[in-house]
């Protein structure tokens, strides 16, 4: 892979990134492959294996992966690495995935209700998780890779804020857990799991891409030339507080009609409980209404559920439209509770964004814009917060950061 305008030491690592982001990618390769994934000769892809061997980035193995029986063996990332914890946390509940040092599942997805009234009674959930672990695996060093809701800061590991908390302070969630467990703590924005996810294990995706989560709030993240796009305050892909209704109701963000307002889980369960309280015969308690009731009553036919669901498909499909139109990213994928909407609402998200005028297709087939739910299972999504340590390997050979 020769990249005009590089010495050889900047062409050497960058070809080395390139190899380890395929090996994290697919785990196991063979000479032949690297070859034909990266254009290189096989001569000039045994010299960059060679030196990854060397410095303990890769290991070999006599396994053969060719069918003709002709074969130097397969390279795979080293199995005597630290293991990753991985986990998605809000302030009542906890999701963990337990991986290896090449990211392979040990475990299946756990989920617990936890109650945190208070920063610390969070992080001391999160420790007594990581414990329950490191006693199964007291051999194993485990790291922990965090998801958290809100805004996050990766680099300082601060959690600044979290809507769903009683609290409004920020938490030094990756400082004070280091300090306690002495481990390594990654930390981002739950969204930004779900780009990862896709990224290192959707091989059909684009390089850019944007990753919607509709659920009690509504958020997005932006993979822009393969590389997450955080901006400089970590607050890129906060679609959730784009303004659809200038004169509609107050956001916890302090300003009024934004997007969560209206077509978010936490909105319509508001509008329903509202409703209810109204009704003079109801089988639901408006207080005690759950995200599973509102689903139910939507598909059983309730007119007025649908007809609020539908309005907040709509003002989804508008702030993509407008979304299209200024990044000119068109590949969306959604997760979150509210695709058990289904078809339905998706199609109504669709039809919105249906007149992009940068997308020439005179058919759906023809056109640019695909917009589809995610594929991904929830182990593989919880995964996706563990691929921070695999970019943080890439990034010390990041031919922008050498010399």
């Amino acid at each position: 892979m020769q990249l005009s305008g590089f010495n050889n030491v900047r062409v050497r690592q960058e070809n080395k990134r390139v190899f380890l982001a395929c090996f994290w990618r697919e785990k196991i390769l063979s000479k032949s492959q690297l070859s034909q994934m990266t254009g290189l000769s096989i001569p000039a892809v045994s010299n960059i294996l060679d030196e990854l061997l060397q410095e303990g980035r890769i290991a070999h193995s006599v396994e053969s992966l060719s069918q003709r029986g002709l074969s130097s063996g397969s390279y795979h990332l080293p199995v005597d690495g630290d293991w990753t914890l991985c986990m998605n946390i809000t302030p009542t509940s906890i999701e963990t995935l337990l991986a290896d040092a090449c990211l392979t599942p040990q475990e299946d997805v756990s989920h617990q209700t936890i109650a945190a009234p208070t920063p610390q009674a969070l992080l001391a959930a999160i420790e007594s998780c990581w414990r329950r672990y490191h006693q199964r695996y007291p051999a194993k060093k485990i790291n922990l890779a965090l998801a958290i809701h809100g805004q996050v800061d990766p680099v300082t590991g601060v959690s600044q804020t979290m809507p769903q908390a009683p609290w409004k302070e920020s938490i030094e969630i990756k400082y004070l857990l280091e300090e306690k467990l002495h481990v390594k703590v990654r930390m981002d924005n739950d969204c930004v799991m779900l780009a990862l996810a896709e990224k290192w294990q959707n091989s059909s995706l684009r390089d850019d891409f944007c990753v919607i989560n509709v659920d009690y709030g509504i958020g997005s993240s932006f993979v822009i030339n393969g590389q997450i796009w955080r901006g400089s305050l970590y607050g890129s892909g906060q679609i959730g507080h784009t303004i659809v209704d200038p004169d509609g109701i107050a956001c916890t963000c302090g300003r009024y009609g934004c997007l969560e307002t209206v077509a978010s889980l936490n909105a319509l369960k508001k509008q329903a409980r509202q409703w209810l309280k109204l009704q003079p015969d109801t089988h639901h308690s408006p207080e005690s209404l759950t995200t599973a009731e509102l689903i139910a009553s939507w598909q059983q036919g309730n007119i007025q559920i649908q007809a609020w669901v539908e309005t907040a498909a709509n003002a989804i499909g508008l702030s993509i439209y407008n979304f299209l139109n200024i990044m000119n990213i068109n590949q969306i994928i959604f997760y979150g509770r509210s695709c058990a909407f289904g078809e339905q609402w998706l199609n109504t998200i669709i039809r919105q964004t249906g007149f992009n005028p940068f997308d020439r297709g005179e058919t759906s087939q023809a056109r640019a814009t695909h917009i589809g739910f995610g594929t991904l299972s929830r182990a593989q999504q919880l995964l996706g917060i563990g691929y921070l340590y695999a970019e943080d390997q890439l990034n010390t050979l990041s031919w922008r950061r050498s010399g």
